[in-house]
C-alpha cells in the first residue's frame, strides 16, 4: 500500500496553467475516489469558471509563439514524451488503476498506446505538406498552405484517462495548437501527470494548460461561447456531445467528436470459431467493458449459437474479478456506483423480457463497484441494452438466420462507431462490411484501435477522425493564396 500511497503523492494535485501548477480559486478541491474501495485517493483542484477562463489566457498568448516554433523541435517533444511515459511505465499503470479500476496489465497496455499517438505524431509534425500548381487557364498560381487552427479546448472521459488525452494533444502539438485540457473529473491525475511529463520533455508554457473540476458545464461553456478558442475536441457520451455542440455554435468552432457507440458483433456459421471467442472476448472485456468500442450487441448465426455461447461462457466465468493492483485479477471495478447500477439495470430489464443468464448477471456484494462478468442467451431486440450503450462486462447474444436479417439489426440504432464481423467468406466479408453503418470495422478480430489508423464513427457516433495520417487534419487550416503572374 506505501507504493500507491507514493505513486499517487508523486502526482501532482493542482491546476496546470501557463507552465505554473496553483489551486483552484478560493483553494477548493474536488475528492478523487478509488473505484475498488470508494475510499478517496487523493483531493485535486477544483477549477472554477475564473480558473478555466485563466487558462485560455494562457493558450491564447501562447499561440502564435508556438505556431512559429520550428516542426521538427515540437516533433522531438513528441518523442521524448514518448519515450518517458515508457520508461515510466510502471508508475503511471499504477496511478492510472488507482483512480480508474483496471487492472495493471490493461493500464500498461494503455500506457503503450497512448505513447505510441506521442510518436505517432511526433513523425507527423515535419510532414505537414501544402501544394502549388498553375491555374487552370495558366493565367495564374495557387499557392495552398496549412496552419494551425489556433488555441483548443480539449475534453476527455474516464475511461481511458491517459489514451484520450494522448489522441488529442499529440496532432495538437504536432500541428502547433495550443490547449486546453479538461480531464473527467473521476479520473484527473492521469493527465496531471502527464503535463508534467511533458514539461520534462521541453513543452513551452502555455503549449498545454490543465484544469479539473467537478463543474465540466459551467467551467467550460463560458470557454467554448468566448471566441479566442477556434476548435472543440470532445469523448464521451452523445448526450453531452450534443450539447457541446450546440455551444460551439455559437462561435462557429470547429468541432471533432468522438461520442456514443451500440457495436455489433456478428458471427457467421462459417467462421472459425476459436477466433469468434478470442475476438469476441476482446471486443467484450477490453477495459471491462467501459469503452465506446465495446461490442454491445452480439448476434450469432442459430447454426452455431450453441457451441459459441458455451465456449464464451467458459471463458467468462473464468475471469477473476478484483481490485485491479492485486494480481491476478483480470477485471477491475466499474468506475462508480451510478454505473454499476446501470448495468444492473440493464440485465435485469433483459431479464424480464426473456433472456437467459449463462453467467453472472448480479452485482457483487461488498465494498468498490464490482459487476461480474456477464452472459445473456436469447436476448430479444426489444431489450434496452439492445439500444443502450451497456458500458459494462455484459455480453448479450441474440441467434439470427440470414446475411439480411442481421445487417438490419446491425444497423438499427443511431450510433455507427464500429461493428465486428467474423466469417471465413471472403465475398461475404466485403459485402457485409459496406453495408454495415460504422465508421471502423474489426474483421475476425476484436480490436480496431491504432494510432496509425483513422478512428473515428458516423451516425450519432461522432464528427470528425483521430489517428492516422487524417488525425493531424482536425488541428490544421488550408490556406488558398491566389498569385497573379
Amino acid at each position: 500500500m506505501s507504493r500507491e500511497q507514493d505513486v499517487v503523492e508523486a502526482c501532482p494535485h493542482q491546476l496546470f496553467i501557463g507552465g505554473e501548477w496553483r489551486s483552484g480559486e478560493g483553494g477548493r478541491t474536488l475528492a478523487v475516489e478509488d473505484p475498488s474501495t470508494g475510499a478517496t485517493l487523493c483531493d485535486v483542484a477544483d477549477a472554477s469558471p475564473a480558473d478555466g477562463l485563466a487558462a485560455l489566457d494562457a493558450a491564447v498568448a501562447a499561440q502564435a509563439e508556438w505556431a512559429a516554433h520550428p516542426p521538427r523541435e515540437r516533433g522531438e517533444i513528441l518523442r521524448r514524451t514518448y519515450e518517458l511515459m515508457t520508461e515510466r511505465t510502471d508508475e503511471l499503470a499504477l496511478l492510472m488503476t488507482l483512480e480508474m479500476g483496471k487492472p495493471v496489465a490493461e493500464s500498461k497496455a494503455e500506457i503503450a498506446y497512448a505513447a505510441e499517438f506521442f510518436r505517432w505524431f511526433a513523425e507527423e509534425a515535419v510532414r505537414i505538406e501544402g501544394g502549388y500548381q498553375v491555374a487552370p487557364n495558366g493565367k495564374g498560381r495557387f499557392m495552398v498552405m496549412r496552419q494551425p487552427v489556433g488555441p483548443c479546448l480539449l475534453i476527455t472521459p474516464w475511461n481511458f484517462p491517459a489514451a484520450m488525452g494522448a489522441r488529442k494533444i499529440g496532432p495538437a502539438v504536432a500541428a502547433g495548437c495550443t490547449m486546453v485540457i479538461k480531464p473527467a473529473s473521476q479520473t484527473p491525475l492521469s493527465m496531471l501527470k502527464l503535463a508534467e511529463l511533458m514539461t520534462e520533455a521541453g513543452l513551452p508554457p502555455g503549449v498545454l494548460n490543465v484544469i479539473t473540476t467537478s463543474d465540466s458545464g459551467g467551467v467550460m461553456e463560458p470557454l467554448i461561447r468566448d471566441g479566442r478558442a477556434r476548435k472543440l475536441s470532445f469523448t464521451g457520451s452523445t448526450e453531452v456531445g450534443r450539447k457541446l455542440i450546440e455551444q460551439a455554435a455559437d462561435q462557429v468552432l470547429r468541432t471533432s467528436m468522438e461520442l456514443g457507440g451500440n457495436a455489433p458483433l456478428i458471427v457467421f456459421g462459417d467462421a472459425d470459431l476459436d477466433q469468434a471467442v478470442d475476438g469476441a472476448m476482446l471486443a467484450k472485456m477490453r477495459n471491462g467493458g467501459e469503452a465506446c468500442t465495446a461490442a454491445n450487441r452480439m448476434y450469432v448465426h442459430s447454426s452455431v449459437m450453441g457451441a459459441f455461447a458455451d465456449r464464451l461462457t467458459e471463458k467468462m466465468s473464468a475471469l477473476k474479478v478484483g481490485r485491479g493492483a492485486e494480481e491476478g485479477v483480470d477485471v477491475g471495478p466499474l468506475i462508480d456506483a451510478k454505473q454499476r447500477d446501470k448495468v444492473a439495470e440493464l440485465v435485469d430489464d433483459a431479464v424480464s423480457l426473456g433472456a437467459e443468464v449463462r453467467t453472472g448477471g448480479k452485482a457483487l456484494d461488498g465494498d468498490g463497484y464490482f459487476y461480474p462478468p456477464t452472459v445473456l442467451a436469447g436476448v430479444p431486440h426489444e431489450a434496452r441494452l439492445q439500444k443502450e450503450e451497456i458500458f459494462g462486462p455484459v455480453a448479450p447474444l441474440t441467434p439470427f438466420e440470414t446475411e439480411d436479417e442481421v445487417i438490419a439489426m446491425a444497423n438499427d440504432t443511431v450510433f455507427g462507431l464500429v461493428s465486428y464481423l467474423f466469417t471465413n467468406d471472403l465475398s461475404r466479408a466485403l459485402r457485409v462490411a459496406e453495408k454495415l453503418e460504422t465508421g471502423m470495422i474489426g474483421l475476425n478480430q476484436g480490436i480496431v484501435s491504432n494510432p496509425a489508423a483513422p478512428f473515428g464513427g458516423v451516425k450519432q457516433s461522432g464528427l470528425g477522425r483521430e489517428g492516422g495520417t487524417v488525425g493531424i487534419d482536425e488541428y490544421l487550416e488550408v490556406k488558398y493564396v491566389a498569385i497573379n503572374v
